[in-house]
């Protein structure tokens, strides 16, 4: 390889991090942190204006980077729309559990979700896919049951929150790998097919009076705004890391962001983490470790 070329190709690699770094530091941390600061509005509220806004973000940036046309093909394509519309949905879930999780004080319950995520990608793609499992990644898949079977059994009930944004986006992203749009048009289109109930909704809340926003709190305001661009940035950033970089690196950073929530969730607000915790959580770190040095290696050897 000339030295030009790795010379750009380290500058590529260098660059892909830093938007995963982002990317990952927004959804561990600032995104998480952003929601606690919006706790005393009602989550549907909440949801309905990170619709609004992020679909109006979207926009800004489709008109930006010039991708109306492709917007355009997209739309009137029928079964990328309909797919899209079914992915649609299915975000809508996973940010309603996710606001109501983040502000009923379910920070570490939230990590846990998507720290099975990746080994859930793994299953939905051998049922629907016909992708085939290597045998660490069985042991991997196995070890996470485990671990949520060893939380259901100490706590009298299974993690349900967790297991609900665990599979509401992972099929979310199942669906997204068969509808192939860039990620910025996909993401405009599914903001822009939910807009519309959410502004429904946000109009019966200020005909009924019961309307949090826009009474006078500006900084309540603002923070309602600003979810567009929480929204809409890391997902960018995450397209952007994942032209750049190898899928096993992607996978690797990838669990920065249930980290920072995990931590966030004991050292800031000061939720449970007890010793059954400990162990489930360890059987799960161990199947992301299994499944992520099974992953380094295939890499290695393709």
């Amino acid at each position: 390889m000339a030295p030009e070329h790795e010379a750009a190709e380290l500058r590529r690699t260098r660059i892909g991090v830093l938007y995963a770094l982002a990317a990952f530091f927004m959804w561990g941390l600032a995104v998480p942190l952003h929601f606690k600061l919006l706790s005393s509005m009602p989550p549907l509220q909440i949801l309905a204006h990170r619709i609004v806004w992020a679909s109006l973000f979207a926009l800004g940036l489709i008109v930006a980077f010039r991708q109306g046309r492709k917007l355009a093909e997209v739309i009137l394509s029928g079964w990328h729309l309909l797919l899209l519309g079914v992915s649609a949905g299915l975000i809508a879930i996973n940010w309603l559990i996710y606001i109501w999780t983040v502000n009923s004080g379910h920070l570490v319950q939230t990590s846990l979700g998507y720290f099975i995520n990746p080994l859930l990608n793994v299953v939905l793609g051998v049922l629907f896919l016909r992708e085939r499992l290597r045998p660490a990644q069985v042991a991997a898949c196995l070890l996470a049951g485990i671990g949520v079977l060893v939380l259901g059994i100490s706590s009298g009930e299974m993690p349900w929150v967790a297991l609900a944004l665990a599979c509401s986006f992972g099929f979310y992203s199942l669906v997204r790998k068969v509808v192939s749009v860039p990620p910025l048009v996909g993401f405009c289109i599914e903001s822009l097919l939910l807009t519309p109930l959410a502004l429904g909704y946000l109009a019966m809340t200020f005909a009924d009076g019961s309307a949090a926003a826009f009474q006078g709190q500006v900084g309540l305001d603002l923070l309602l705004v600003l979810t567009g661009l929480s929204t809409a940035a890391p997902l960018i950033w995450f397209a952007a890391a994942a032209q750049r970089l190898k899928l096993s690196t992607i996978g690797l950073l990838q669990y920065l962001a249930p980290s920072g929530q995990l931590a966030l969730g004991v050292l800031v607000y000061g939720e449970a983490f007890g010793w059954v915790d400990a162990v489930a959580f360890g059987l799960i770190w161990t199947a992301l470790a299994v499944y992520t040095a099974s992953a380094l290696r295939s890499a290695s050897n393709g």
